[in-house]
């Protein structure tokens, strides 16, 4: 599964989604698009196809992974949901939200995918091609981001390709996502819900829907409760600078906003220079990976805002920035 395999190109039509269903239910892999990234999925009930996602990857064994469902019907069968997880589930989902709760007696979730741990991550994703390959699977579908792993999150199909081609089955290509960045999550495992990871529903939001704030979790320890903790992780190959005022020389540029006075470097991106942070959250990777792969050594950041989404944009290029 490492890189001896052709990987087929699928159409995100009815035989496409017919195909790739099949390859889930056969044990392998395919990225499949969703709301937020391309997610490198895999039946999540077999060990060893969510040991292929490991390998394909070439993931930490202690991070685990989210597991998708058609409806929340189906993602209660697998945990336990407490009146906070049930009323966030109730209000975002299907959606960016991700919500950790502990496994039920009936779970079905190996225990490779939930890291060994007594709970689940578990997501109802809104992007219709997924709901109808999930509908077809019958089964949770785990789907990590479709990358290798500490690699920056694909948004477009060919993003899998530039990462995975050969290691994977296929890939189910339904064009660009919309929400640019992974889900929210939220451990609802008694007490105060706690807020994992910085995602595609606000942090206002999802306190609004429980009436009161969460506990905030800052990274940690080895082993982690969800994915996205590790503190070197989205990491681009090229170091990264964050609240730059201006590209120093020898730098690549990534905006925010109005540039600043003075000429940009010739390899500059703007995430949105309207400073729409929901437009930045969509460009995020796509533009990190396209300065990325013109080779500089560093990529100077723009300062952005920490309120709404762009508290899940400063939570990426924190890990982007981290030291590895």
């Amino acid at each position: 599964m490492t890189g001896s395999r052709q990987t087929q190109r699928l159409s995100a039509d009815e035989a496409g989604i017919a195909a790739a269903a099949e390859l889930l239910r056969a044990g392998r892999l395919v990225a499949l698009p969703t709301e937020t990234v391309y997610g490198l999925a895999a039946d999540a009930t077999d060990d060893r196809a969510v040991a292929s996602i490991y390998a394909a990857k070439e993931r930490p064994s202690f991070n685990p992974l989210i597991s998708h469902l058609p409806d929340i019907d189906a993602a209660r069968r697998q945990g336990l949901f407490d009146a906070p997880a049930l009323a966030l589930a109730k209000a975002f989902w299907p959606g960016p939200l991700t919500l950790v709760v502990p496994a039920s007696s009936a779970c079905t979730v190996c225990s490779l995918a939930r890291a060994g741990l007594d709970s689940v991550a578990l997501r109802v994703p809104s992007h219709q091609v997924a709901h109808a390959v999930l509908q077809a699977a019958g089964r949770p579908i785990a789907a990590p981001s479709a990358n290798r792993s500490g690699r920056v999150s694909p948004t477009q199909a060919d993003h899998v390709f530039a990462d995975l081609d050969g290691r994977i089955d296929a890939v189910l290509d339904a064009g660009p996502t919309a929400v640019g960045v992974e889900s929210s999550i939220v451990a609802c495992l008694g007490g105060v819900p706690r807020l994992l990871r910085p995602g595609g529903v606000p942090r206002a939001a999802l306190e609004a829907a429980i009436g009161q704030a969460l506990v905030i979790v800052e990274e940690g320890g080895s082993a982690p409760l969800a994915p996205g903790l590790l503190a070197s992780h989205y990491a681009p190959r090229a170091a990264v600078r964050l609240d730059a005022e201006a590209a120093r020389p020898g730098e690549a540029w990534l905006g925010f906003g109005p540039e600043p006075n003075g000429a940009l470097p010739a390899l500059a991106f703007n995430l949105s220079s309207t400073g729409d942070l929901t437009e930045a959250a969509a460009n995020l990777f796509a533009a990190l990976r396209r300065l990325d792969d013109r080779g500089p050594k560093t990529i100077a950041v723009a300062p952005i805002p920490m309120h709404g989404l762009g508290e899940a944009i400063n939570d990426r290029l924190k890990r982007a920035a981290a030291p590895r």
